[in-house]
C-alpha cells in the first residue's frame, strides 16, 4: 500500500454555505459525460464523495452492482450515509480515504470516479495513478473539475474579479491548482493514462432562482467559511475586504441580467486490459 502523499489542505471546508453548493450536485448534472458508460452489474468508487448526493445517484443507476463513497472527512460521511438510508439504497457504502493512497487491492472497480477532487490535493499525478491502480484492467477512471480561470460572468460587477484572484490565490497557498479542469489531460498522460477521452461541460447560473442561489452562497463563505478563514490567516485578505467581495456578490445576484458560467474539464480514462 502506497504511503500516503496528500499534502493539500482542503480549501472550502464543510460549513452549511459549501454544503449547499454540493448537496445541490447530482450525477446527471455533475457526472454526465461518466452515465452512458454504466452498466447494471458495476462496482464503483465514488472519491471525495462529499455529503453522497452523486454517489446515491450512481448507486441507483448500477442496482446490481455497488458503490463505495470515500471521502477524508469523517463528518461529511454521516450526512452521506443519512442521504443514501433516506432514497433506500442497499447497494452503497462509504469509508474514510486519502485518494493518494487508496485501502483497496489494484483491479477492485469498474469504475473510479471523483468530482471536484483533483484540484484540492497535492499531488494529482499521483492520485491518478492510485486511482488506475485500483481499476480493473478495461475499467474507467473518470474525472471532472472546475477551472476558475474560466469561469466568465455577466456584468462586470467591481469586485467579482477581486474574488476570482483571491480565490484563486488561497487555492494554491494551500497545495491546490484551481484552474485543474484544463489540466486533467495532461496529468493523465503523466500518470501513464494512455486511452483518454477529454471533454467539457459546464453549469449556468441565470434564473432569479439560480443567481439568488449561487451568489448567496458565496458570499456567505467568503465570510464564514474555512475559505473564509484561510483568506485571513494566510494574510490574503482582510476581513473588510472579504466583507467588500461578499457584498459584490449580493450585488451581482440583484442584477436582473446577471449570468454565470463554470467551465468544467472531464476526463474518461480506459485501462489498458
Amino acid at each position: 500500500m502506497p504511503e500516503t502523499r496528500e499534502t493539500a489542505v482542503y480549501t472550502h471546508g464543510h460549513h452549511e454555505s459549501v454544503l449547499r453548493s454540493h448537496t445541490w450536485r447530482t450525477a446527471a448534472n455533475s457526472a454526465a459525460y461518466l452515465l452512458g458508460s454504466l452498466e447494471p452489474d458495476m462496482r464503483v468508487l465514488d472519491i471525495g464523495c462529499g455529503p453522497g448526493t452523486i454517489t446515491a445517484d450512481l448507486a441507483a443507476l448500477v442496482p446490481d452492482g455497488r458503490v463505495t463513497g470515500a471521502d477524508r472527512a469523517p463528518g461529511v460521511l454521516e450526512q452521506a450515509r443519512a442521504t443514501a438510508e433516506g432514497r433506500g439504497l442497499a447497494n452503497v457504502d462509504f469509508e474514510v480515504a486519502d485518494v493518494h493512497a487508496l485501502d483497496h487491492p489494484d483491479g477492485t472497480f469498474d469504475v473510479v470516479h471523483a468530482h471536484q477532487v483533483l484540484q484540492h490535493v497535492g499531488d494529482p499525478v499521483g492520485a491518478l495513478r492510485e486511482m488506475a491502480r485500483v481499476t480493473r484492467p478495461g475499467g474507467l477512471v473518470a474525472v471532472r473539475d472546475a477551472d476558475y480561470a474560466a469561469m466568465t460572468w455577466y456584468p462586470a460587477v467591481p469586485g467579482l474579479d477581486e474574488w476570482l484572484d483571491l480565490y484563486r490565490r488561497v487555492a494554491r497557498a494551500n497545495g491546490g491548482e484551481p484552474d485543474a479542469g484544463r489540466r486533467l489531460r495532461s496529468w493523465a498522460l503523466a500518470a501513464g493514462l494512455s486511452d483518454i477521452t477529454a471533454t467539457s461541460g459546464t453549469w449556468t447560473y441565470a434564473t432569479p432562482e439560480e443567481r439568488a442561489w449561487w451568489s448567496g452562497l458565496w458570499a456567505d463563505r467568503t465570510l464564514a467559511s474555512a475559505y473564509a478563514d484561510r483568506a485571513v490567516q494566510g494574510g490574503h485578505a482582510t476581513p473588510e475586504e472579504l466583507r467588500a467581495v461578499s457584498g459584490a456578490w449580493r450585488e451581482w445576484g440583484r442584477r436582473e441580467d446577471g449570468w454565470f458560467a463554470v467551465l468544467h474539464g472531464e476526463i474518461l480514462c480506459r485501462k489498458p486490459a
